[in-house]
């Protein structure tokens, strides 16, 4: 057990025969007494911050770990938030693709569709032409017949017409 300050002051000495001077060692003894309190002093406020750097590495160690396994599932979620994103893209483009798939269909049904119409309407106008061209060309037959020809050489007597007319006022 190490000596303290208390045991240096309390420490006796027996005399002897022309022994030291009482005076010196009893100055020594205060020296040795206060250098040992200081020694003291500064042990325990040594041990207080090695106490408390200690607490403090621990706090830090405790911090570390906690920042580690932060970084950890940070990454685990960045991965995961990845595959998810990259699922998603796959899902969308898949959906694009049938969408589009679905309108080219839909358009070539629809261009078809337009393509019938359209061959129905030129044989509707090659029937309307004909049966146009066939009215004409009768109109002309009738316009060209000798019959108009005879009328305009009919003559009506008007006389008799006047003479009715004049009658009847």
């Amino acid at each position: 057990m190490p000596l303290s300050p208390l045991d240096i002051h309390n420490k006796e000495f027996g005399r002897g025969f022309r022994g030291y001077n009482e005076d010196e060692v009893n100055e020594f003894l205060e020296q040795v007494i206060k250098d040992v309190e200081l020694l003291l002093k500064d042990k325990k406020e040594l041990e207080e911050k090695l106490k408390s750097s200690s607490e403090r590495v621990g706090h830090f160690t405790t911090i570390e770990m906690t920042l580690q396994k932060s970084i950890v599932v940070a990454q685990e979620a960045a991965e995961e938030l990845r595959r998810n994103s990259q699922k998603e893209a796959k899902l969308i483009v898949k959906e694009a693709e049938k969408n589009a798939d679905r309108i080219v269909n839909e358009s070539l049904t629809k261009a078809r569709r337009i393509a019938l119409e359209i061959e129905d309407l030129k044989k509707q106008s090659k029937v309307f032409r004909n049966r146009f061209k066939m009215l004409i060309e009768a109109q002309l037959d009738l316009i060209n017949t000798d019959d108009w020809d005879h009328l305009m050489q009919y003559e009506i007597d008007t006389s008799d017409l006047d003479r009715l007319n004049s009658k009847e006022d």
